[in-house]
């Protein structure tokens, strides 16, 4: 794996500061290789590599890099060399990056910024968030209609370098209204002299910039589109999407779907750029309606069950295993979420990456845990009427939301660790094998609490 063979010369000409090695690394490799390895380095790092090729080598492999690196690194970029690095960026990456800064860092960068780039940026920033116009870049090829086929060829050669892709040609009147399109492949099998009127395509399938970002993907999917023209009210042609971002909507829906069946509300960020209040915030408000609705099951378990010593240990075990597998199966899928966005990297970021997690998860997990505790003990004391039973049931939570939380992030990551897909680590198995600890757990709690198992 490259990771494994130029990760460790990329650090020695670091130290060695060797220029020449640094700027070779930059113009040999593919920029989106160039960007997973420098993601692996500390962002001062990284920009010390990326400050050695030139600028727009340096804006290409700066798009492929994760959005939370980039905020990073532009915290250590001079104003000036961000300012024209932005400039060099893609349309649709150079908006992503600036949503992600606050709005003052944004409005000193943009008088820095040339008039053209920066009426563009103005204009994709005001579109609603998930619509067809936040997504979308203006670095498209366009031609009149009333020229020939060679005269196409001459045109395009120099809108060619500025374009984001040239494999839809589209055709436009005066007032850039969408008539048609032509394929490059279409254009190059056509004769010289042909009028671009004569073979373009009329029946052209296209978007509006206030459609949602979703229904745009899909389309593009269904059709099989390189890319799909996004138009006005009056039909002018503002921008394109493109597959790749079509794509990037289509995965992160389908995570914000996965995350919402294990009961999580959506994550704006990906799992490891995500604080983990914000996480404790997500999972939370899941966790304690699913406690609630535990306790409804608990009293009517309750009623059937009598009120004799023993009958409240019946009752409230579902709710313990209730909890540990809500908390369990949250924590693997966000996992196998996360790991998903990294399959090709060193066996060094990995474990550095799945130290990373657990820790995390278990921080999260005693936070949930131990305000879910607090909930449980209040919620018990008043349906039981006895401390000592509340305590019991109490504790029991917090082990085993805690024990759960952890051992659905180190499954899929042992999983991994094998070189399998994680995804095995299913909810319904996480749930199966979190109730048989969460049984062992509530019993022999209980034996420590009262000497005995109640009612025994």
């Amino acid at each position: 794996m490259y990771y494994e063979l130029l990760l460790p010369d990329l650090r020695m000409a670091l130290a060695e500061n060797d220029d020449l090695a640094l700027r070779e690394f930059c113009e040999v490799l593919f920029p989106a290789a160039c960007a997973e390895i420098l993601a692996e380095l500390n962002a001062a790092d990284a920009w010390r590599v990326l400050s050695k090729c030139r600028l727009e080598r340096r804006a290409e492999i700066f798009g492929f890099l994760p959005l939370a690196f980039q905020v990073e690194l532009v915290d250590l970029i001079d104003r000036q060399s961000l300012s024209r690095m932005i400039e060099e960026m893609a349309a649709d990456d150079r908006v992503d990056l600036l949503e992600c800064l606050d709005r003052e860092h944004v409005e000193s960068l943009l008088p820095l910024i040339a008039q053209a780039e920066r009426t563009d940026i103005r204009k994709l920033l005001s579109y609603p968030e998930e619509s067809a116009g936040a997504i979308m870049t203006t670095e498209y090829a366009s031609l009149p209609q009333n020229i020939t086929v060679q005269e196409a060829f001459e045109k395009l050669r120099l809108q060619a370098p500025d374009r984001e892709t040239i494999y839809y040609i589209y055709i436009l009147d005066e007032q850039r209204r969408l008539l048609g399109f032509i394929s490059m492949r279409k254009l190059i099998l056509a004769k010289p002299k042909q009028l671009l009127s004569e073979i373009m395509a009329r029946d052209v399938v296209s978007v509006r910039v206030d459609d949602d970002q979703e229904e745009v993907a899909e389309k593009i999917n269904r059709y099989g589109f390189i890319a799909i023209p996004v138009v006005d009210n009056e039909r002018r042609l503002v921008g394109i999407v493109t597959h790749d971002d079509a794509a990037d909507v289509i995965r992160e829906e389908a995570e914000e779907d996965q995350q919402r069946l294990v009961a999580v509300a959506p994550l704006d960020e990906s799992y490891l750029t995500t604080s983990v209040l914000t996480l404790a915030q997500k999972r939370g408000v899941w966790l304690f309606f699913l406690l609630g609705a535990a306790f409804v099951t608990a009293k009517i378990v309750g009623f059937y069950e009598g009120n004799s010593e023993q009958g409240w240990m019946i009752m409230f075990l579902p709710l313990v295993l209730a909890s540990g597998g809500n908390a369990g199966s949250q924590s693997a899928a966000l996992v196998i979420s996360a790991l998903a966005r990294e399959r090709s990297q060193s066996s060094s970021a990995y474990n550095k990456r799945a130290q990373r997690i657990l820790v995390r998860e278990f921080a999260l997990s005693c936070l949930l845990g131990g305000s879910m505790s607090v909930f449980s003990l209040l919620v018990a004391w008043v349906l039981t009427g006895s401390l000592v039973a509340a305590i019991h049931v109490s504790s029991t939570v917090l082990l085993v939301v805690v024990i759960a939380a952890v051992t659905g992030a180190a499954l899929p990551l042992i999983i991994q660790y094998f070189n399998a897909d994680p995804a095995y680590m299913s909810t319904p198995l996480i749930a199966a094998m979190v109730d048989m600890m969460g049984v062992v757990i509530y019993f022999n709690v209980a034996y420590l609490i009262f000497g005995h198992l109640p009612g025994m």
